[in-house]
């Protein structure tokens, strides 16, 4: 039932913990007794304290999401495919494309999700440092007590 509009505590955590979990906001507010999308975006902007709650969500977001990579990384039960003759008899095994490529989709998107949520820990480390040469030319010539105080109105000493 998407009509609910007014923000309950009850509620907010509800989101927040399904979201730390891993679900989005997509599928939360799918599910029956849960407010609208655009409700939560509401509250989003108008409850500073629902706000703060929910960016914590997000933070342990990134942590589940990591966890999910390592778990879809080592799951391995659909890497391989038996493979039959026509009358039915087993002829060996293949590795399964499909499902690889799948995992490594998976992977892909929960690495990004991560990095974007979480950046300082899961984001890619940028190197800023600057190395470079830098050549220059002073064109000086030795100057009188005299030539300098004219230049600078001023004693040495």
């Amino acid at each position: 039932m998407a009509g609910i509009t007014t923000f309950t505590e009850e509620i907010g955590d509800t989101i927040c913990e399904r979201l730390a979990l891993g679900e989005s906001v997509r599928s939360i507010c799918d599910g029956e007794a849960m407010p609208s999308m655009s409700t939560v975006f509401k509250w989003l902007r108008d409850n500073e304290a629902f706000s703060k709650q929910y960016a914590h969500a997000r933070e342990v977001q990134a942590d589940a999401l990591f966890d999910d990579i390592i778990d879809i990384a080592d799951d391995g039960r659909n890497d391989w495919m038996e493979k039959r003759n026509a009358d039915g008899e087993s002829i060996g095994w293949q590795e399964n494309g499909e499902a690889l490529r799948r995992s490594q989709l998976r992977i892909d998107a929960r690495k990004w999700m991560a990095g974007k949520l979480r950046p300082k820990i899961y984001g890619d480390k940028l190197d800023v440092g600057l190395t470079a040469t830098v050549d220059f030319v002073v064109n000086a010539k030795p100057m009188t007590e005299e030539e300098w105080q004219k230049q600078h109105g001023a004693n040495p000493a």
